[in-house]
């Protein structure tokens, strides 16, 4: 795997010159528009870079974009990778450990996910501050390279407490409705039974959704710290569930992505303070 990485961060960094990224940034379902507050250098499409898997969903770009955002230097995945769509955990990990190699110290990341704590409602944000992970596989398993990690990495914070109570004051102060909770990582394609959403509750969840955990950990054993963030683009509430439509959740997370931005727009600004 490590020679992979390297030949795509040679050829990456061969593209974008002397532009060495500061910060990582993975762009979930419905979230892409934070691109548009980017001023954009450089930008590929993953269809055209050695090795890197492509996103099969038609709502996700499937490109790398390269600018700066609140005078950071970043990288942006427009557009992320799912264990639905066939593809094996160090595939969907993989862009992580590029981005890592071309120079990133700081990961943040988005999603969409569904609401599993009766206090919240569809359209609020949740900062995660911890996950649990009920997903078939784990991106670490097999043969460690100790050049891209430990064997063993500790996920006792594997989302920053100081980027969390940041983004929870910046959220605050412009009178975001933002939560902070567990969010459970799922499978999927398909959403959960009633019986799904009550045993996820049960066992600590406020929010499900099928990403974000796997990178989460491949972040944490690259020692990369994490900030993420969920737009609940629908409620999982057992007693009063009703059916949810992809395009539902779309809109859900367009109407909701200015305030995930100017979150995120913030908080990068802060990065160093």
């Amino acid at each position: 795997m490590l020679d992979n990485i390297e030949r795509t961060a040679a050829y990456i960094k061969a593209r974008i010159g002397d532009f060495e990224p500061e910060i990582g940034i993975i762009l979930g379902t419905g979230l892409g528009g934070l691109v548009n507050e980017i001023e954009i250098e450089k930008q590929m499409m993953y269809s055209n870079i050695p090795d890197f898997p492509i996103s099969t969903l038609e709502f996700h770009s499937g490109k790398l974009i390269f600018g700066k955002l609140s005078g950071k230097r970043v990288v942006a995945m427009q557009g992320r990778l799912h264990y639905y769509e066939g593809y094996s955990m160090q595939q969907i990990t993989f862009p992580v450990r590029v981005m890592k190699m071309l120079g990133i110290k700081t990961l943040f990341v988005s999603n969409a996910s569904g609401a599993l704590n009766p206090d919240f409602r569809k359209g609020d944000l949740m900062v995660i501050e911890d996950h649990i992970n009920l997903q078939a596989q784990n991106p670490l398993i097999g043969i460690n390279n100790s050049d891209l990690g430990p064997r063993f990495p500790d996920m006792g914070e594997p989302y920053q407490h100081t980027l969390i109570d940041k983004a929870m004051k910046i959220a605050g102060n412009n009178k975001i409705t933002c939560h902070k909770g567990v969010y459970v990582s799922v499978t999927g394609p398909n959403l959960e039974t009633r019986a799904e959403y009550r045993f996820l509750r049960i066992i600590g969840g406020d929010a499900v959704g099928m990403s974000t955990v796997p990178e989460v950990i491949v972040a944490n054993h690259m020692g990369l710290p994490v900030f993420a963030i969920s737009v609940l683009t629908d409620e999982g509430f057992p007693d009063t569930l009703k059916p949810v439509s992809v395009e539902e959740i779309l809109a859900v997370a367009t109407a909701a992505e200015p305030k995930l931005t100017l979150i995120l727009k913030e908080l990068i600004t802060q990065l160093d303070n």
